[in-house]
C-alpha cells in the first residue's frame, strides 16, 4: 500500500512507565486527548467505586491498585474507562481465533485503531513488565505507533498486520479492539 507522504502522524514517545497515556494519544492521534492527570482522575475514581477497598497501608501513596503513582503504568481498568468516557468499547480479542477473525479492511468508522498489551523483559531478563501499544488505520494505511519506536512504523498492507498480531498473541500478549461505537 502507498502511503502519502504528506500524511502527519500523531506519535508520542515513550517516557518512565506512561505508555497507557502515550498509547491513548496516539490512538487518537492528538496530544493530550489524555494527560496524567485524567488518568491519574480515573484511577482514584476507579478506587473509590471498588465494594472492595483494600486496607490503606504507607505504600499506598505510591503503589495505587490501578497505577503506580510515580511511574504510571496503569491497568486495563484504566484503559477501559478512559475509552468508554470517550464513547468508545473495548472488545477483548479471542486468542484461540487468531488475527484472521479481525476485520482489518472494514469501515475505519467502527474499528478506530487496536491496542496491545505485551509482555517486556529488562534487564537481562530479571525485571518483567507489559508495555502497551497503538495499532491505527490512517488514511487506510495500518501503523505501528509503539511509544518505543523512534517513529510510526507503517504496515505494508492488512496481511502484515494480522502476521505482526499472531505474532504477539504468540508471545502472550492481549490484542483489545477499540470500536468508535457503543455496541
Amino acid at each position: 500500500m502507498a502511503t502519502d507522504t504528506n500524511t502527519q502522524i500523531y506519535h508520542e514517545r515513550q517516557r518512565l512507565q506512561f505508555c497507557l497515556l502515550h498509547s491513548l494519544n496516539n490512538l487518537f492521534q492528538q496530544k493530550d486527548v489524555f494527560t496524567r492527570s485524567s488518568l491519574n482522575e480515573i484511577a482514584e475514581k476507579l478506587v473509590l467505586e471498588e465494594p472492595n477497598n483494600e486496607t490503606w497501608t504507607p505504600l499506598s501513596v505510591l503503589f495505587k491498585p490501578h497505577h503506580n503513582a510515580l511511574t504510571g503504568n496503569y491497568d486495563i481498568n484504566v484503559l477501559i474507562a478512559a475509552l468508554e468516557d470517550k464513547g468508545k468499547n473495548v472488545v477483548w480479542h479471542d486468542r484461540r481465533n487468531g488475527a484472521s477473525s479481525i476485520d482489518l479492511d472494514g469501515p475505519e468508522d467502527a474499528l478506530m485503531g487496536i491496542l496491545l498489551n505485551v509482555p517486556v523483559r529488562m534487564f537481562a531478563g530479571l525485571w518483567k513488565s507489559r508495555h502497551w501499544v497503538s495499532l491505527r488505520k490512517i488514511d487506510g494505511v495500518w501503523y505501528n505507533l509503539d511509544s518505543d519506536l523512534v517513529a510510526p512504523q507503517a504496515f505494508e498492507d492488512t496481511e502484515k498486520v494480522r502476521e505482526f498480531l499472531d505474532y504477539i498473541i504468540g508471545h502472550g500478549g492481549e490484542v483489545l479492539l477499540v470500536m468508535n461505537n457503543k455496541q
